[in-house]
């Protein structure tokens, strides 16, 4: 079993890429050689079109040999390459548009090939039509059958034969059509013995009948022949395509990759991942194909090393082969349940999966000292996705988290990227101070004494030994014996990581009712921007109604001034005025004051101290006049005066309105970027520019998807011309 195999079967995907490969129109490896990102692209462009897979092909290997040789090929052979020329052909006359027309495009047919065409027909049988001669010879061929079989029923019921005859049918043995009779037929029946019945009868096929067969015989080789005579013409056609042939069966071998690829993610509604140029394994929503309605994979895997701790039986080795196995078919461009738009997955050039026991007896070989050759051989790989499940198996554990805290240690200088499962809380403890060490908890259900098979980050989770023994039929007495010998400083530091687990849980709750807070405060927002933006509509719809009406109302007036005489003028304006909208009367409001109410008289406000008829007399800052009602408007009260308070702040500016990246790296670029944005909100600015240039583009590319992901970025854009083009983004905060 070679590496890949190996690894495929570790990883529990033996079923998953089976099924995937019935999806390939012939055999092949499942890596497509070439740009991985390209191939990407032209898989999304053809997940796009609509189109039917193509039919199964054998390998032209053959057939290219064969033609180098001067061989003849067989009919079989010949249709082969007229299927795939055929299923290009329907491909190139859908006309598809975009990245797939184009490519289509680039293949022509030569035009020897319609001749071929022409020859066979769907099932790939040759056309005899085509040829007069090969076609009488069929129907020669025909005619003989059907002589032959005549004489046969003749035979079964002449009345010479009848008491010899078994029975009336015809027998087919060794693919010779014979009559079952009895002995002494011999008197009445000239033929040849083929063979005998369990029953003591004779198998004979009658003299008559053998001519017939001659003839068919030599009829048929003269069909042959003529077949041969064909196939030979045809072979010499296709050698000199010989290029061509090797060209369309590379091209035909890239097309089932790609349709294989969008036929099997279309019929198990799963996703397309492709790597991007970074070690981080960043998975949302993954689920493993050998599970059953599993619970969804979330983890972050940015770091170095992810060590995974917690219940027995609570999904650490699933969790550790679900990493794997996305980083996996992520490489090979394998359909996945996951959340691709979410999700970020690196590029690898290896995978290791270190999970059976190593234990050969044959070999006379531990466990441990199995393991130990299992870690030498990684030693000697650079650039690998390393999985270990259930480290310290096969050894002491105080002695193992020393010896592995080295060898982990060893393995992250060489560049490996390691997922390791442990119940060594040790261990986990040595690594917990590296920064480039991310901790995983499997989660417990204490209360239901159940694992939940979901995982926390940043803690050490408790394996719950007595719990599951309990669970598995260990008696109260046992587990509670195996407690006093634990200890209860050990019990309380279990204790004590449980609590943690509980405290990040009770986060993790909150966390969750906070974002669907969130959601619906999106919502209501989206509600409210709906309905603003149908009264806006329905706003511009009145305005342009009423923009009608004037150009109708105007309209009338010049004409009317085109008028020679007065009256005709007059109405002329009087239809003008008509068509003018009607402007509403508002009801007059009566001016009811009281005294001590505030009014406002002109622009000042002031109080009502009496009131006449017609007249009041009111205070404003102090000051007394008599004024008439109609001048006075209602208002309300005059605002009590507060106390003034004054604020002084201090903010540091360390943003400005431009930032440069030109010359920084892609990582040294999207950290100064960051602290550019938050500074940037922090002094209220809501549009920003940033100049990265224009270059190898690569830093272009890494400011783009940095600022996609950003969540305070509304959108950015090009800058224009005179502010840097395209080396530089304008960005809406």
């Amino acid at each position: 079993m070679t590496h890949f195999e190996n690894l495929i079967d570790n990883l529990d995907l033996g079923l998953h890429v089976s099924n995937f490969k019935s999806f390939f129109s012939r055999e092949k490896t499942l890596f497509i050689e070439g740009d991985q990102e390209l191939h990407f692209k032209y898989i999304s462009a053809l997940d796009e079109l609509a189109f039917k897979a193509p039919p199964k092909i054998e390998s032209f290997k053959s057939i290219q040999n064969h033609l180098k040789k001067q061989g003849v090929l067989r009919f079989e052979q010949i249709f082969e390459l007229i299927k795939v020329v055929r299923y290009f052909r329907r491909l190139k006359n859908s006309d598809f548009d975009g990245l797939i027309g184009a490519w289509l495009k680039k293949i022509v047919i030569p035009e020897n090939f319609d001749e071929l065409d022409s020859y066979f027909n769907e099932e790939g049988r040759f056309n005899e039509s085509m040829d007069e001669g090969i076609y009488g010879l069929t129907q020669r061929i025909k005619g003989l059958k059907e002589e032959m079989n005549a004489s046969m029923k003749r035979l079964i019921f002449s009345k010479k034969l009848s008491s010899y005859l078994v029975d009336t049918q015809i027998h087919y043995l060794n693919d010779e059509e014979a009559l079952l009779v009895r002995g002494g037929f011999n008197h009445v029946l000239k033929g040849s013995m083929i063979g005998r019945s369990s029953g003591g009868f004779f198998y004979i096929v009658p003299d008559s009948v053998q001519k017939f067969k001659e003839q068919i015989r030599s009829v048929n080789q003269l069909r042959e022949a003529e077949f041969y005579e064909y196939a030979k013409r045809f072979s010499q056609s296709l050698k000199e395509q010989l290029g061509f042939i090797k060209f369309i069966d590379k091209e035909f071998d890239r097309f089932d990759h790609y349709q294989a690829r969008v036929h099997f993610a279309r019929s198990k509604n799963l996703s397309i991942v492709k790597t991007l140029k970074e070690h981080s394994v960043i998975l949302h929503d993954f689920e493993h194909p050998a599970l059953s309605n599993p619970k969804p994979v979330n983890v972050d895997f940015s770091k170095n090393v992810l060590m995974i701790t917690g219940v027995n039986a609570g999904g650490k080795t699933m969790l550790l082969k679900s990493i794997l196995s996305a980083a996996l078919m992520a490489k090979y461009l394998i359909p996945m349940k996951i959340n691709k738009h979410a999700s970020r997955i690196g590029s690898f050039k290896r995978f290791e999966a270190v999970i059976d026991d190593p234990q050969n007896v044959s070999n006379d070989i531990s466990t441990f000292a199995g393991r130990m050759k299992q870690f030498a051989h990684l030693f000697s790989r650079h650039d690998a996705l390393v999985g270990v499940d259930e480290i310290e198996l096969g050894t002491d554990s105080d002695e193992a988290a020393a010896l592995f805290k080295v060898i982990l240690d060893d393995l992250i200088a060489r560049g490996q990227k390691v997922i390791v499962t442990t119940h060594h809380k040790r261990l986990a403890a040595l690594m917990a101070d590296r920064d480039d060490v991310e901790l995983m908890a499997a989660v417990y259900d204490e209360e239901n004494r159940l694992p939940t098979y979901e995982f926390l980050q940043g803690i050490i989770g408790k394996s719950y030994a007595f719990e599951t023994a309990l669970r598995y039929g260990i008696s109260n007495a046992v587990v509670n014996r195996a407690k006093e010998v634990y200890g209860d400083n050990a019990e309380k530091l279990n204790q004590l990581i449980e609590r943690g687990s509980e405290l990040e849980r009770a986060l993790k709750r909150k966390n969750s009712d906070l974002d669907e807070r969130l959601e619906n405060v999106k919502e209501e927002q989206r509600r409210l921007k709906e309905a603003k933006d149908l009264v806006y509509s329905e706003l511009k719809s009145h305005q342009n109604e009423l923009d009608r009406e004037y150009a109708k109302a105007i309209n009338a007036a010049r004409a009317a001034a085109k008028e020679g005489d007065s009256a005709s003028i007059h109405r002329k304006m009087n239809e003008a005025n008509k068509n003018l909208p009607k402007k509403p009367i508002e009801p007059k409001e009566k001016r009811q004051f009281q005294v001590g109410e505030s009014v406002k008289y002109r622009t000042q406000r002031g109080t009502i101290l009496s009131l006449k008829a017609k007249e009041a007399m009111i205070e404003v800052e102090g000051m007394r006049m008599r004024v008439k009602l109609k001048d006075l408007k209602h208002s309300t009260p005059l605002p009590k005066p507060k106390p003034r308070i004054s604020v002084n702040t201090q903010v540091e500016k360390r943003s400005g309105l431009k930032l440069d990246l030109h010359g920084q790296r892609a990582e040294e670029a999207e950290e100064n970027l960051d602290r550019f944005i938050s500074d940037a909100l922090m002094q209220g600015w809501d549009e920003v520019v940033v100049y990265h240039g224009i270059g190898t583009g690569k830093l272009s590319y890494a400011v783009k998807e940095f600022l996609k992901r950003h969540p305070s970025v509304k959108g950015f854009s090009d800058a224009p011309q005179h502010m840097g083009g395209f080396g530089a983004k304008v960005i809406q905060l």
